[in-house]
């Protein structure tokens, strides 16, 4: 049986970050070229972590931008899993602008 030996120049280094509302993660793993953000985040652990993270539903990305799971990623890459949002942000300004208004009211 053959095995395959990887060099170090065959790996490459990448972050990935989640933060649910309690806890924040940053795990660094080191994956064969050619990996995308899915066998990032698997690599990682946080799934393990995190079980309420649903690949399906939540977006992913790579330094604040949108990317698919199936993107390879690059040397050095910060792959991001996203959370959805608790409100909506117009919504969130609405009532954030009623509560200031009560108290200057008083």
């Amino acid at each position: 049986m053959l095995l395959r030996f990887m060099r170090m120049s065959d790996l490459i280094q990448v972050e990935v970050a989640y933060a649910s509302v309690k806890e924040q993660r940053v795990v660094q793993v080191s994956l064969p070229v050619g990996s995308t953000l899915l066998a990032a985040i698997q690599a990682s652990g946080v799934l393990e972590v995190f079980p309420d993270i649903d690949l399906a539903r939540q977006k992913v990305g790579v330094f604040s931008k949108r990317r698919q799971l199936t993107d390879e990623v690059k040397e050095g890459d910060r792959v991001e899993i996203y959370r959805s949002l608790q409100a909506q942000p117009m919504e969130a300004r609405r009532s954030k602008s009623a509560v200031v208004k009560r108290k200057k009211g008083r």
